[in-house]
C-alpha cells in the first residue's frame, strides 16, 4: 500500500511519454485515445505525450529499441518502461507505468 507521501511525490513528478505508431491506423488512434484518458485521470496535467510516426521517421525506432507498434515508452520518470499494444487494459498500463501497484494474488 502506498503511503500518502509516496502518492504526493508521484503527483509532483513530470511524465515524459512517447507513443510509437505507424500511421493513423485504428489501433494507433485507439492507443493514443486510451493513453490520453489515462494521463488525464492519473497524472494531473503533469505529462507530455510525444507521438512518433515510424512511417515518417523510421530511424527513431532504433533509439528506444522498438520491435512492435504501437509501443508506449516512459522516458521520465526513470527508469525507462515500455508497454506494447493499444493500451486498452487500463490496469495493465497503470501497473506498467508504476502508477499502481500490481494486485497481489490470493
Amino acid at each position: 500500500m502506498e503511503t500518502l507521501q509516496e502518492i504526493s511525490n508521484q503527483a509532483s513528478v513530470f511524465w515524459q511519454l512517447r507513443l510509437y505508431v505507424a500511421g493513423q491506423t485504428p489501433k494507433s488512434i485507439k492507443a493514443f485515445a486510451n493513453l490520453k484518458k489515462i494521463c488525464e485521470e492519473h497524472l494531473n496535467g503533469k505529462y507530455h505525450i510525444e507521438v512518433i510516426d515510424l512511417l515518417e521517421n523510421p530511424q527513431l525506432a532504433k533509439g528506444d529499441k522498438i520491435v512492435a507498434i504501437p509501443t508506449l515508452v516512459r522516458k521520465l520518470p526513470a527508469p525507462l518502461k515500455q508497454i506494447i499494444g493499444d493500451l486498452s487494459n487500463t490496469e495493465k498500463v497503470l501497473v506498467g507505468l508504476d502508477l499502481r501497484q500490481k494486485a497481489e494474488q490470493i
